[in-house]
């Protein structure tokens, strides 16, 4: 089927436009943190895979780490377990933390790996507990977190938080012709697993790798002012001032706060961008114009 020659100059503006971003990213790891509609919304679900896929065979390297909290919510709500969550955090007892493992480390986990690998790419589904690759350590509330009226100390079972990281076996699959996917559960020293923000699991594995990139997909177009305009780009000092005046509140926080870990630790970049976008990850790296905000250091 012919185009018309005005939409044959569009495409290929388009693809000379990705060349330049091809060739500085080119060998470079990008580590993407995957959730929201993007990951229950069929059409963006093959659309970011499709990306994904691209990305690796142009020479870009990504990692992706999900979340997958409406599919755990799911089926506790199918086997008649009710969830608590308190200051955002859901109360992992162990019988919920075996439900979390398996859909996060199974059902999710296998879910992308497969549809990576329907769209011609090579994925391997990574659990934070194969090779050690995430240690974590039990992630405990205290009478500190504004979120809570208590002033005792709360345990709200094994939820986590990232201690360290080894990321020797990502590394080795992520240079060679492999997507690593990973799931963000931890084990303890104490040997007991744990359940841990997948944001925070991105971001210091984004870290550890010396990542060019990362990138957290939102339900949201990304960081917003008083009057709902989106924010393009933000520095550490702009990011302190719009937290203190609440312009950034409630879970648009810690997103930031990990974009920020991450930047001042050696990650050139990190972007908080809009998932809801179809091809939202090649327009944020392979174009002029992003679709979310820039964090830099």
């Amino acid at each position: 089927m012919s185009i018309s020659t005005a939409t044959a100059k569009q495409r290929a503006r388009i693809l000379s436009e990705a060349l330049p971003y091809i060739q500085r990213f080119h060998g470079k790891t990008v580590v993407i943190k995957y959730g929201g509609n993007a990951m229950v919304e069929e059409t963006l679900k093959q659309g970011f895979a499709r990306d994904v896929v691209l990305l690796k065979l142009v020479g870009i390297n990504p990692v992706i780490v999900h979340g997958g909290g409406p599919q755990i919510s799911e089926l506790l709500t199918k086997i008649g377990k009710e969830t608590e969550f308190i200051a955002g955090q859901r109360v992992t007892d162990r019988e919920t933390m075996n439900i979390v493992e398996m859909v996060l480390g199974g059902k999710v986990n296998k879910e992308i790996v497969s549809l990576i690998s329907k769209h011609g790419g090579k994925a391997v589904g990574l659990s934070g507990k194969d090779g050690g690759l995430v240690r974590a350590r039990k992630l405990v509330l205290s009478e500190d977190d504004p979120a809570l009226s208590s002033t005792e100390r709360v345990d709200i079972g094994h939820v986590g938080e990232v201690e360290s990281v080894d990321p020797e076996l990502v590394a080795l699959l992520d240079t060679k012709d492999f997507i690593p996917v990973v799931a963000p559960i931890g084990v303890g020293s104490d040997g007991e697993t744990y359940n841990i923000n997948a944001d925070s699991v991105a971001g210091k594995l984004a870290i550890t790798l010396g990542a060019e990139k990362l990138i957290l997909l939102t339900n949201t177009e990304g960081v917003v002012d008083k009057n709902g305009e989106l924010l393009t780009q933000l520095s550490a000092r702009d990011v302190d001032g719009l937290i203190k005046d609440a312009t950034i509140a409630g879970g648009m926080v810690p997103k930031v706060r990990c974009a920020l870990d991450a930047v001042s630790s050696g990650v050139r970049t990190a972007h908080i961008i809009d998932g809801r976008v179809e091809d939202a990850l090649l327009l944020e790296i392979l174009t002029d114009e992003g679709v979310g905000t820039l964090i830099q250091a």
